[in-house]
Protein backbone atom coordinates (compact mmCIF):
# COMPACT_ATOMS: atom_id res chain seq x y z
CA UNK A 1 0.00 0.00 0.00
CA UNK A 2 0.98 4.18 -0.96
CA UNK A 3 1.75 6.32 2.01
CA UNK A 4 0.11 9.62 1.00
CA UNK A 5 -1.02 9.57 -1.99
CA UNK A 6 -0.84 12.51 -4.43
CA UNK A 7 -3.79 11.56 -7.08
CA UNK A 8 -6.91 8.77 -7.00
CA UNK A 9 -8.66 8.07 -10.40
CA UNK A 10 -10.37 5.25 -12.58
CA UNK A 11 -8.48 2.83 -15.26
CA UNK A 12 -11.61 1.92 -17.66
CA UNK A 13 -12.11 -0.59 -20.85
CA UNK A 14 -8.13 -1.27 -20.32
CA UNK A 15 -6.66 -3.20 -23.16
CA UNK A 16 -3.82 -5.53 -22.40
CA UNK A 17 -1.66 -6.61 -25.46
CA UNK A 18 1.57 -8.31 -25.24
CA UNK A 19 4.03 -10.20 -27.83
CA UNK A 20 7.21 -12.14 -26.16
CA UNK A 21 10.23 -11.15 -27.63
CA UNK A 22 13.70 -11.88 -27.13
CA UNK A 23 15.15 -10.34 -23.96
CA UNK A 24 18.38 -9.23 -26.37
CA UNK A 25 15.29 -7.15 -28.18
CA UNK A 26 14.41 -5.15 -25.07
CA UNK A 27 18.27 -5.25 -23.21
CA UNK A 28 19.26 -2.95 -26.15
CA UNK A 29 16.57 -0.08 -25.70
CA UNK A 30 16.74 0.64 -21.76
CA UNK A 31 18.81 3.21 -19.71
CA UNK A 32 21.44 2.52 -17.24
CA UNK A 33 20.41 0.69 -14.16
CA UNK A 34 17.25 -1.30 -15.30
CA UNK A 35 17.69 -4.55 -16.43
CA UNK A 36 14.77 -7.04 -18.55
CA UNK A 37 12.27 -8.74 -16.36
CA UNK A 38 11.40 -12.29 -18.13
CA UNK A 39 8.87 -14.68 -17.60
CA UNK A 40 9.70 -18.33 -18.85
CA UNK A 41 12.80 -16.75 -20.55
CA UNK A 42 11.17 -14.23 -22.92
CA UNK A 43 10.64 -10.54 -22.29
CA UNK A 44 7.57 -9.10 -23.58
CA UNK A 45 6.25 -5.90 -25.44
CA UNK A 46 3.08 -4.70 -24.41
CA UNK A 47 0.29 -2.11 -26.05
CA UNK A 48 -2.15 -0.79 -23.55
CA UNK A 49 -4.99 1.28 -24.56
CA UNK A 50 -7.28 2.43 -21.62
CA UNK A 51 -9.84 5.30 -20.52
CA UNK A 52 -7.82 7.45 -17.34
CA UNK A 53 -11.23 8.78 -15.89
CA UNK A 54 -11.81 10.87 -12.86
CA UNK A 55 -8.25 11.94 -11.81
CA UNK A 56 -8.22 14.30 -8.93
CA UNK A 57 -6.05 15.08 -5.90
CA UNK A 58 -6.59 13.00 -2.80
CA UNK A 59 -10.19 14.07 -1.45
CA UNK A 60 -11.86 15.97 -4.39
CA UNK A 61 -14.36 13.63 -6.25
CA UNK A 62 -14.34 15.22 -9.61
CA UNK A 63 -11.74 15.51 -11.63
CA UNK A 64 -10.26 15.73 -15.62
CA UNK A 65 -10.73 11.80 -18.23
CA UNK A 66 -9.28 11.22 -21.32
CA UNK A 67 -7.96 8.26 -22.94
CA UNK A 68 -4.03 6.85 -23.58
CA UNK A 69 -2.16 4.11 -25.05
CA UNK A 70 1.43 2.99 -24.06
CA UNK A 71 4.29 1.01 -25.44
CA UNK A 72 5.46 -0.90 -22.33
CA UNK A 73 7.96 -3.44 -21.22
CA UNK A 74 8.90 -5.52 -17.71
CA UNK A 75 11.99 -4.70 -16.16
CA UNK A 76 13.91 -5.06 -12.97
CA UNK A 77 15.05 -1.22 -11.07
CA UNK A 78 16.44 0.13 -8.36
CA UNK A 79 13.56 0.37 -6.57
CA UNK A 80 11.93 -3.06 -7.55
CA UNK A 81 10.00 -4.59 -10.96
CA UNK A 82 7.78 -2.52 -12.87
CA UNK A 83 7.06 -1.26 -16.16
CA UNK A 84 9.37 1.32 -18.41
CA UNK A 85 7.64 3.10 -20.93
CA UNK A 86 8.21 3.49 -24.56
CA UNK A 87 5.77 6.07 -25.55
CA UNK A 88 2.96 7.63 -23.18
CA UNK A 89 0.57 8.76 -26.26
CA UNK A 90 -2.78 10.83 -24.52
CA UNK A 91 -5.83 13.35 -25.50
CA UNK A 92 -5.00 15.78 -22.75
CA UNK A 93 -2.57 18.19 -24.39
CA UNK A 94 -2.02 19.65 -20.43
CA UNK A 95 -1.06 17.08 -18.53
CA UNK A 96 1.33 16.20 -22.08
CA UNK A 97 2.71 19.83 -21.91
CA UNK A 98 3.44 19.48 -18.27
CA UNK A 99 5.44 16.19 -18.01
CA UNK A 100 7.62 16.93 -20.80
CA UNK A 101 8.43 20.25 -19.60
CA UNK A 102 9.25 18.88 -15.97
CA UNK A 103 10.56 15.74 -16.96
CA UNK A 104 11.19 15.48 -20.30
CA UNK A 105 8.94 12.09 -20.27
CA UNK A 106 7.90 10.32 -23.15
CA UNK A 107 4.41 11.57 -23.78
CA UNK A 108 3.27 12.81 -26.67
CA UNK A 109 -0.50 14.71 -27.62
CA UNK A 110 -2.71 12.38 -29.63
CA UNK A 111 -6.07 12.60 -30.78
CA UNK A 112 -8.08 10.03 -30.13
CA UNK A 113 -11.45 8.35 -29.95
CA UNK A 114 -13.20 5.58 -27.74
CA UNK A 115 -16.84 4.19 -28.19
CA UNK A 116 -17.94 1.91 -26.98
CA UNK A 117 -21.28 -0.56 -26.95
CA UNK A 118 -22.55 -3.03 -24.18
CA UNK A 119 -22.51 -2.94 -20.19
CA UNK A 120 -19.07 -2.05 -18.86
CA UNK A 121 -20.19 -3.11 -15.07
CA UNK A 122 -21.51 -6.68 -15.24
CA UNK A 123 -19.54 -8.97 -13.89
CA UNK A 124 -19.43 -10.86 -16.95
CA UNK A 125 -19.88 -8.04 -19.85
CA UNK A 126 -19.09 -10.42 -22.83
CA UNK A 127 -21.23 -8.20 -24.42
CA UNK A 128 -19.10 -5.41 -24.46
CA UNK A 129 -17.14 -3.82 -27.38
CA UNK A 130 -15.04 -0.81 -27.33
CA UNK A 131 -13.39 0.84 -30.37
CA UNK A 132 -9.90 2.20 -29.59
CA UNK A 133 -8.16 4.88 -31.98
CA UNK A 134 -5.52 6.83 -31.53
CA UNK A 135 -3.62 9.66 -34.40
CA UNK A 136 -0.42 10.88 -32.69
CA UNK A 137 -0.31 15.02 -33.51
CA UNK A 138 3.14 15.80 -31.39
CA UNK A 139 5.06 18.64 -33.81
CA UNK A 140 8.03 16.54 -34.07
CA UNK A 141 7.65 13.07 -33.30
CA UNK A 142 7.47 10.21 -35.29
CA UNK A 143 3.92 9.35 -36.49
CA UNK A 144 2.29 6.98 -34.78
CA UNK A 145 -1.78 5.14 -35.02
CA UNK A 146 -3.50 3.05 -33.22
CA UNK A 147 -6.89 1.40 -34.64
CA UNK A 148 -8.08 -1.55 -31.86
CA UNK A 149 -11.41 -3.08 -31.52
CA UNK A 150 -11.94 -5.29 -27.92
CA UNK A 151 -13.83 -6.72 -25.44
CA UNK A 152 -13.77 -9.59 -23.17
CA UNK A 153 -14.40 -13.17 -23.88
CA UNK A 154 -15.63 -15.03 -21.24
CA UNK A 155 -15.79 -15.89 -17.40
CA UNK A 156 -13.67 -12.97 -14.90
CA UNK A 157 -10.84 -13.96 -13.17
CA UNK A 158 -7.90 -12.50 -11.20
CA UNK A 159 -4.25 -14.02 -12.26
CA UNK A 160 -2.98 -16.48 -10.24
CA UNK A 161 0.74 -15.35 -8.45
CA UNK A 162 3.61 -16.42 -10.48
CA UNK A 163 1.33 -17.03 -14.01
CA UNK A 164 2.14 -14.99 -16.33
CA UNK A 165 -1.24 -12.95 -16.70
CA UNK A 166 0.40 -11.39 -13.71
CA UNK A 167 3.19 -10.91 -14.99
CA UNK A 168 2.12 -8.30 -17.94
CA UNK A 169 -0.94 -7.37 -15.26
CA UNK A 170 0.11 -6.67 -12.01
CA UNK A 171 2.38 -4.04 -11.82
CA UNK A 172 2.29 -1.46 -9.25
CA UNK A 173 5.56 0.81 -10.35
CA UNK A 174 6.61 2.44 -13.34
CA UNK A 175 9.57 3.94 -14.95
CA UNK A 176 10.14 6.20 -17.63
CA UNK A 177 13.49 8.31 -18.63
CA UNK A 178 13.40 12.10 -19.16
CA UNK A 179 15.95 14.11 -17.94
CA UNK A 180 16.79 11.30 -15.60
CA UNK A 181 15.22 7.77 -15.16
CA UNK A 182 11.73 8.38 -13.02
CA UNK A 183 9.72 6.15 -10.95
CA UNK A 184 6.41 6.35 -9.86
CA UNK A 185 4.35 4.10 -7.63
CA UNK A 186 0.49 3.29 -7.64
CA UNK A 187 -2.18 1.27 -6.33
CA UNK A 188 -4.94 -0.78 -6.77
CA UNK A 189 -6.53 -4.15 -6.01
CA UNK A 190 -6.33 -7.06 -8.20
CA UNK A 191 -7.48 -6.31 -11.96
CA UNK A 192 -10.65 -8.32 -12.86
CA UNK A 193 -9.73 -9.95 -15.95
CA UNK A 194 -11.02 -11.21 -18.87
CA UNK A 195 -9.52 -13.17 -21.98
CA UNK A 196 -9.69 -10.36 -25.02
CA UNK A 197 -11.24 -10.71 -28.40
CA UNK A 198 -9.30 -8.15 -30.02
CA UNK A 199 -9.41 -7.08 -33.84
CA UNK A 200 -5.96 -5.09 -34.08
CA UNK A 201 -6.97 -3.03 -37.25
CA UNK A 202 -3.58 -0.86 -37.10
CA UNK A 203 -0.96 -0.63 -34.81
CA UNK A 204 2.26 1.79 -35.90
CA UNK A 205 3.59 2.22 -32.23
CA UNK A 206 6.61 -0.65 -32.53
CA UNK A 207 7.83 1.25 -35.70
CA UNK A 208 7.63 4.93 -33.81
CA UNK A 209 9.66 3.16 -31.21
CA UNK A 210 12.65 1.64 -33.51
CA UNK A 211 11.03 -2.44 -33.08
CA UNK A 212 10.75 -4.14 -35.70
CA UNK A 213 7.05 -5.68 -34.99
CA UNK A 214 6.78 -8.77 -33.65
CA UNK A 215 5.26 -11.50 -35.39
CA UNK A 216 2.42 -13.62 -34.43
CA UNK A 217 -1.10 -12.97 -32.42
CA UNK A 218 -0.52 -11.25 -28.86
CA UNK A 219 -1.65 -12.26 -25.91
CA UNK A 220 -4.99 -10.38 -25.07
CA UNK A 221 -6.21 -9.45 -21.78
CA UNK A 222 -9.46 -6.76 -20.66
CA UNK A 223 -10.29 -5.31 -17.98
CA UNK A 224 -13.21 -3.29 -17.50
CA UNK A 225 -12.37 -0.92 -14.63
CA UNK A 226 -10.33 -0.80 -11.40
CA UNK A 227 -9.63 2.11 -8.87
CA UNK A 228 -6.01 3.61 -8.56
CA UNK A 229 -4.00 5.82 -6.61
CA UNK A 230 -0.93 7.19 -7.26
CA UNK A 231 1.72 8.96 -5.61
CA UNK A 232 4.39 11.66 -7.39
CA UNK A 233 7.00 10.94 -10.03
CA UNK A 234 10.19 10.93 -8.26
CA UNK A 235 14.17 10.87 -9.19
CA UNK A 236 15.41 7.67 -9.09
CA UNK A 237 18.89 7.60 -7.34
CA UNK A 238 21.54 4.92 -8.11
Amino acid sequence: MLGRHLLEMEWRDALFLHWPVSPETVAARLPEGLSVATHGGDAYLGVVPFVMADISPRGIPFGLSFPEVNLRTYVDGPRGRGVYFFNLDAADPIGVHVARRLFALPYYRAEMTVTAEGDRARPVATDRRVTFTSHRTHRGADPAHVDLEYGPAGEAFEAEPGSLAAFLVENYRFYAEGRRLYCGEIDHGPWPLHEADATVRTNTLFEANGFDAPGGAPIAHYSPAVDVTAERIRRVEF
